[in-house]
C-alpha cells in the first residue's frame, strides 16, 4: 500500500500535477507514521512479556527472601536453587545438599553431576535433585553461557495456523488485484489514449484491493491479546497460545494449588493405634522427615505444627520420592546413639508397604485413611526407625521402620472456583482433574466444584493396566483422577488429542514438562511452579488460580471474534472500494474514486479495526457455546458470506447513487462527491453492523466500547472539512453537496444497513 500511495505521488508530480502529489505524499508520509507507531505500540507489548517470561531467580538479600528476573542478579548474591530451576546465573555451591545438576546444554552428556561445596554451576544448566544455597560469580555475558553465545537475546515467535492460512488467502489476493488493476488499466488506456491516467487509475485499484490491512491486524490483536491476557494474570510465552487457548475443549488441572488454596495446615493427628505415641512423637518424626529448607506447603505446616523444635545433629541420606514410591526417608546421626534414626513420610499405602504391617492393623489404618479422605483432608502416613550406618539399604522400602500414625492437612478450594467450573460446563469445555492425591479426598474436592462424571475415579494403577483403546474408551465415563504420575497425564493428554480435543494441561514440575508440551495448551505455575515446567508451557499462570485459567479462554474466545469481525468488516468496506474503482472503468464512466480517495479511506480503516474492534467486550454468551474447532478456517465460505453480502449490497447501492446523480445531469466532481459519501457513511455502518456480526445488530452495546464514539464522531468531522473547506474539497476534486444530498447519502447507508439486517433474520430463520 505505502509502495503503490508513494508510486502514485511520483507519477502525480511528473506529469505536473503537484497538488495532488504533495497529497499523496503526505498520506503516505502518515500511513507510514501510523504504521511504525503500530508495531512499535505491538513490539513493546512483547517485549514487556518477553521481560515477564524470562527466568526467575529466589534471591537473599538483606536477610530477606525475594523473587527477581534473573537479570537483576549481580555478583556477590546469593540464591537458593531447588530441584527443577534453570540456574539463573554462573554459581559457587555453598550449602550444597544432595544436589545433582544437568549440564548437557553445555557439555552434551545426557547424566547429571553430583554437586559439593564450593562447586561451581553454570548459568542454562537444570537442577534435577536437591537444593542448594549458591552465590553468584557471573552475570550476564560473562557467564560460560553467554561467552559461547547460545543466550536468546529475544523470543521468537510462532507460526499459528491463523497466520499462515491469512498468508495464503494474501498471497491469492495481491496475485488477483495485480492482474485485475493490469486489466484495468489497459481498458482506460484503450478507452481513453492517455498512458499516465491508465497507469494511475491500475495503481488506485490496486490501492483498493490489496489486503494489506489484514497481516497487520492480525499481528496487532495476536500481540496486544497477549497484553490483555497478561493484565488478567495469564503470561503468554507463545503469540500461538492466544488463538488456541480460545478453542480449547478439554481442561486438565491439578487439585493442588489450582483448584485448591495450597495453603496447608495439619488439621488431624492420628496416634490412636498405638498408645505409647504422642501426638509431639508424631510431628517431630514428620518434621525430620522433611526437607531441611523446603517450599512444600505440606513440609510448611509440619514445621508450623512443630514450632520448631530443635533436630538431631546431622543429616546423613535421604531417600527421596520416585514414581515407584510415593516416601521419602531422611537418616540422622544423633549424639547419643551408634544407631541412625530413620524419619519417613509419604503416601499411605506406601508406607504402610515399608512397614509391612499385620493384616488387622493395615485394615484399620486404611479404614481411617478413608475416613479422612472422604472429609477432604490430604493425608501422609509416619513412621519411624533406626539402622546401622554400615548396613543401609540400596533401596528405601528395605529399611526398618515402624508405623506411627496419620497426619491430615486440610487445602481449602478456592474462591470462585464452583462457579468457574459450571461457567466451562456451559461453554462445552470438559474439566478433569488429575491429582497425586488419594481417591476419597479427590472425590469430596471434585464434589465441592461441581465436577461432572466425578463418581468414577480412576487411579494411576488403574491407567497401567489399560490399553490405549481401552483408555479412550474409559475417557467417556470419567473426569476425576487420582493418584496419577506424571508420565500418565501426558498418556491421558494424547489420548483425548487423539479423539481430536484441544487440550490445556497445567503442571508446575519437572515431570510435568513432556505433559505441558504435548498439550494444544501448556499451562505452568507461576508461583508453584519449576523453571522447566514454565519453559516447556506456552502460558503462566502468575497466580496459579483455577479461575485465571477461564479468565483467559474467555478473552482468547473474545479475541477470535473480535479478529473475525475485524476481518469481515475488511473484506465488506474493499468489495465496493474495489467495485467502484472498476466498473466505471469498464463502463466509460467518470471516475469516481482517485489514489487520494483511497488513501483517505486507508487511513480511516486500519484505525478502526486497530481501536474499535480490538477493544470490543465481546458477546455477553461468549461462554456459552461450544469451543470451535482449532483448524476451523477463518476464511471459511460460511464466515466471508455476510461480509460478501454486505460488500455486495454497498457496492449496488453506491453504484446506483452515482448513476443517478449522472442521468439527472449532475457533474463528475457532484456525482463522485455524492457517491465518496454514501460510501463514508457506509463505512461507518459497517463499523456497527460487524460488532454483531452473524447475530442482529446490538443497539444496547454501543456504549460498552470506549473507542467507537470517538471514532465516529472524529470521521464524521474530518468529513465534514473534506465537503465543505475548499482547500480540502478541491484536493479531493469534490463539488460542493447541499442538505439533501447529505440526507441522500445517510439514507442510502441505512437502506444498506437494513437490506443487510433483513437478509440475516431471513438466513437465520431459514436454518431454524
Amino acid at each position: 500500500m505505502t509502495i503503490l500511495l508513494a508510486a502514485c505521488g511520483i507519477l502525480y508530480a511528473f506529469i505536473g500535477e503537484r497538488q495532488d502529489a504533495f497529497v499523496l505524499l503526505g498520506f503516505w508520509g502518515l500511513i507510514v507514521f501510523i504504521t511504525l507507531y503500530q508495531e512499535g505500540k505491538t513490539e513493546h507489548a512483547l517485549e514487556s512479556l518477553r521481560d515477564l517470561s524470562s527466568p526467575r531467580a529466589i534471591v537473599i538479600r538483606a536477610g530477606s527472601v525475594e523473587r527477581v528476573p534473573a537479570r537483576e542478579l549481580v555478583v556477590g548474591d546469593l540464591v537458593q536453587l531447588r530441584a527443577g530451576d534453570i540456574v539463573p546465573a554462573d554459581v559457587v555451591l555453598r550449602e550444597p545438599f544432595q544436589i545433582q545438576v544437568d549440564e548437557s546444554l553445555l557439555t552434551g552428556e545426557s547424566f547429571s553431576v553430583r554437586k559439593d561445596v564450593n562447586d561451581p554451576a553454570w548459568a542454562g544448566t537444570i537442577v534435577v535433585q536437591g537444593q542448594a544455597l549458591a552465590e553468584v560469580t557471573s552475570i550476564g555475558t560473562e557467564t560460560k553461557l553467554g561467552q559461547i553465545g547460545k543466550v536468546l537475546k529475544s523470543a521468537r515467535r510462532a507460526e499459528t495456523p491463523l497466520k499462515k492460512e491469512t498468508q495464503r488467502v494474501v498471497k491469492i489476493l495481491t496475485v488477483f488485484s495485480v492482474l485485475l488493476s493490469i486489466l484495468t488499466g489497459v481498458v482506460y488506456v484503450l478507452f481513453h489514449e492517455d498512458l499516465a491516467s491508465g497507469v494511475l487509475v491500475g495503481l488506485t485499484l490496486a490501492m483498493a484491493i490489496l489486503p494489506n490491512e489484514i497481516p497487520a491486524v492480525l499481528t496487532i490483536f495476536l500481540s496486544l491479546g497477549t497484553r490483555r491476557l497478561s493484565q488478567k494474570h495469564v503470561l503468554t510465552r507463545k503469540i500461538s497460545a492466544v488463538d488456541s487457548i480460545g478453542a480449547v475443549s478439554v481442561l486438565c488441572v491439578d487439585k493442588t494449588g489450582t483448584l485448591t488454596m495450597n495453603k496447608m495446615t495439619v488439621q488431624r493427628k492420628v496416634t490412636s493405634f498405638y498408645a505409647q505415641v504422642s501426638e509431639l512423637d508424631l510431628l517431630r518424626t514428620a518434621s525430620l522427615a522433611s526437607n531441611l529448607k523446603t517450599f512444600d506447603p505440606m513440609e510448611r505446616a509440619i514445621e508450623e505444627a512443630y514450632q520448631g523444635q530443635e533436630k538431631p545433629l546431622q543429616l546423613v541420606l535421604q531417600y527421596q520420592w520416585s514414581p515407584e514410591l510415593f516416601a521419602m526417608s531422611n537418616l540422622w546421626r544423633s549424639v547419643d546413639s551408634k544407631m541412625l534414626m530413620i524419619a519417613t513420610k509419604g503416601a499411605p499405602e506406601a508406607v504402610l508397604k515399608m512397614c509391612r504391617l499385620p493384616s488387622a492393623l493395615e485394615i484399620e489404618v486404611n479404614a481411617k485413611v478413608d475416613e479422612l479422605a472422604a472429609q477432604g483432608l490430604r493425608v501422609l502416613a509416619i513412621a519411624q526407625g533406626a539402622c546401622n550406618e554400615n548396613e543401609l539399604p540400596a533401596n528405601q522400602i528395605d529399611l526398618p521402620l515402624e508405623f506411627l500414625g496419620l497426619l491430615g492437612f486440610s487445602d481449602p478450594v478456592r474462591p470462585g472456583v464452583a462457579d468457574a467450573v459450571k461457567e466451562c460446563h456451559e461453554a462445552g469445555i470438559r474439566v478433569i482433574m488429575m491429582t497425586g492425591d488419594h481417591a476419597k479426598t479427590a472425590a469430596t474436592v471434585a464434589e465441592e466444584i461441581g465436577l461432572r462424571q466425578s463418581q468414577k475415579i480412576l487411579s494411576g494403577s488403574d491407567l497401567e493396566k489399560m490399553t490405549d483403546t481401552e483408555l479412550k474408551e474409559q475417557l467417556n465415563e470419567s473426569n476425576c483422577f487420582s493418584r496419577m504420575l506424571p508420565e500418565q497425564k501426558l498418556r491421558i493428554v494424547k489420548a483425548l488429542q487423539e479423539r481430536g480435543e484441544v487440550v490445556a494441561m497445567t503442571g508446575d514440575g519437572v515431570n510435568d514438562a513432556p505433559a505441558l508440551a504435548a498439550a494444544q495448551v501448556g499451562i505452568a505455575m507461576g508461583q508453584k511452579g519449576t523453571d522447566v515446567a514454565r519453559e516447556a508451557a506456552s502460558i503462566v499462570l502468575l497466580d496459579d488460580d483455577f479461575t485465571t485459567i477461564v479468565k483467559g479462554i474467555r478473552i482468547g474466545r473474545r479475541i477470535y471474534d473480535n479478529l473475525q469481525a475485524a476481518i469481515g468488516y475488511l473484506t465488506a468496506v474493499h468489495i465496493p472500494i474495489a467495485g467502484i474503482s472498476v466498473l466505471p472503468v469498464l463502463l466509460n464512466l467518470p471516475i469516481i474514486l482517485m489514489p487520494v480517495h483511497v488513501a483517505f479511506l486507508h487511513l480511516l480503516i486500519e484505525p478502526t479495526c486497530s481501536l474499535v474492534f480490538e477493544a470490543e467486550p465481546g458477546s455477553t454468551n461468549i461462554m456459552r457455546r461450544n469451543p470451535r474447532r482449532e483448524d476451523q478456517p477463518i476464511f471459511s465460505g460460511k464466515a466471508m458470506a455476510p461480509a460478501v453480502v454486505q460488500g455486495l449490497i454497498i457496492f449496488s447501492i453506491i453504484f446506483f447513487v452515482f448513476l443517478y446523480s449522472l442521468k439527472r445531469g449532475r457533474g463528475e466532481l457532484d456525482s463522485r462527491a455524492l457517491g465518496f459519501t454514501v460510501l463514508f457513511f457506509s463505512n461507518l455502518a459497517l463499523v456497527f453492523m460487524n460488532r454483531s456480526w452473524m447475530r442482529e445488530m446490538d443497539w444496547k452495546g454501543f456504549s460498552r466500547n470506549r473507542f467507537l464514539w470517538p471514532v465516529v464522531i472524529s470521521s464524521l468531522v474530518v468529513l465534514l472539512l473534506v465537503l465543505y473547506v475548499p482547500f480540502f474539497r478541491g484536493l479531493f476534486h469534490f463539488s460542493f453537496l447541499h442538505a439533501q444530498d447529505l440526507l441522500l447519502s445517510l439514507f442510502a447507508s441505512i437502506v444498506g444497513v437494513f437490506c443487510f439486517e433483513f437478509w440475516k433474520r431471513f438466513s437465520f430463520k431459514k436454518k431454524m
